[in-house]
């Protein structure tokens, strides 16, 4: 079977790397998805770093205010940190053009970073095929947190619990104050596209706007300017459709895809829950760190057995039991010339064939014995 995951040495060879469902148990494994949005707060991130789940980060996501397990991004190498890149702690995950760039601010090659994996991208994923097992590699919708999606299943994982993700930008409140003033009022089901157009319909210009402020986007310290914050918010609409569309195809793959972030635009497609209740499903799972007790544990003192309702026993994988006895296949002998060494002349008399007959009856030569003897006796 092919793999989706690579180590890249710097002749560019490819070493196969067995990462597909790892992660994977007996349990529904979970894995935390963390945005860049201004909702993901040092509150949040506490919450997340205590939970016995491992987290995702996209892009600058969690910058400054939690550490991931894995990472991936679609945008040029760049724009990302050089201590993602090279800390052994972090499992990376970009594609495979990315991979011979240089990692900011040092002189290595981004293959070369510890724990890093490329992949191919597979852009002819449609809604339908959406996670199914027969596509060739890592889907490409051009979005950073649809590929960390197809990566977390793809690991294994089958709860994923989306944070920072509010995949829509509000207008700051000066613009909406502004917009009020001149008649427009702004809802939360609106792009920022369209409440930028009736603005402008009013006689709001986009240096007005700009003017009243810079919106926040990110919980990180980075700022775009409106056009481009305009852009985000279509691009975030466009990507919350996409996973509104693959919703059957999400199913059918056993995935669980869960909001956690307060005003997300999944709201409408998809579950959502505080990150405290996302917490208590995943303890509940696989236990709760901060109450497990380690006094007896080595010494044995305590029981720790589970109590089941019923005796449980380990059988071997059920297999068609076979019966009837087994033929065993004889290789069969050459096959002889008639000669004078092989002709049936050369027996003494006639029980003395029939003795060498039945005795190779069942070979080519005892059958060759048969047709020699029915033609001398004619």
């Amino acid at each position: 079977m092919k793999t989706l995951f690579y180590r890249m040495h710097t002749d560019k060879s490819l070493l196969p790397a067995s990462l597909e469902n790892s992660a994977a148990g007996g349990i529904k494994s979970s894995c935390w998805l963390i945005g860049g949005g201004p909702s993901f707060t040092p509150e949040i991130a506490a919450l997340i770093a205590q939970s016995p789940a491992p987290r995702m980060c996209i892009n600058l996501a969690g910058t400054g205010l939690i550490r991931p397990n894995y990472w991936t991004s679609y945008d040029p190498t760049e724009r990302f940190l050089k201590s993602i890149y090279l800390d052994s702690s972090v499992v990376k995950f970009v594609h495979q053009r990315r991979a011979m760039d240089l990692v900011p601010e040092t002189t290595y090659k981004v293959c070369e970073s510890p724990q890093l994996y490329v992949f191919e991208r597979d852009g002819k994923q449609d809604y339908n095929n959406f996670l199914s097992q027969g596509t060739h590699g890592i889907v490409d919708w051009q979005d950073s947190m649809i590929q960390g999606i197809d990566i977390l299943y793809r690991l294994g994982f089958r709860r994923i619990f989306l944070a920072g993700c509010e995949m829509r930008v509000r207008p700051n409140a000066e613009q909406i104050a502004l917009a009020e003033e001149n008649g427009v009022i702004w809802q939360d089901k609106l792009t920022l596209k369209d409440f930028v157009k009736q603005c402008e319909r009013r006689g709001i210009t986009r240096n007005h706007l700009q003017d009243a402020g810079t919106i926040e986007l990110y919980h990180f310290d980075e700022q775009k300017s409106l056009e481009a914050t305009v852009n985000t918010d279509f691009h975030y609409f466009r990507i919350s459709q996409y996973l509104r569309l693959s919703r059957r195809a999400i199913s059918l793959a056993g995935l669980e895809l869960i909001s956690v972030t307060p005003g997300s635009r999944l709201h409408d497609y998809f579950p959502n829950i505080t990150v405290e209740q996302a917490c208590e499903l995943i303890m509940q799972d696989v236990g709760n760190p901060g109450l497990e007790h380690t006094r007896g544990l080595y010494s044995q003192q305590i029981s720790r057995d589970y109590s089941t309702t019923c005796t449980m026993q380990d059988f071997p994988p059920h297999r068609q039991n076979h019966s009837h006895k087994q033929i065993k296949e004889v290789p069969a002998k050459p096959q002889m010339k008639p000669g004078p060494e092989n002709s049936a002349s050369q027996y003494n008399d006639e029980a003395e064939i029939t003795i060498h007959v039945n005795k190779h009856k069942s070979s080519r030569f005892g059958q060759w014995c048969k047709q020699q003897i029915k033609a001398e006796s004619t």
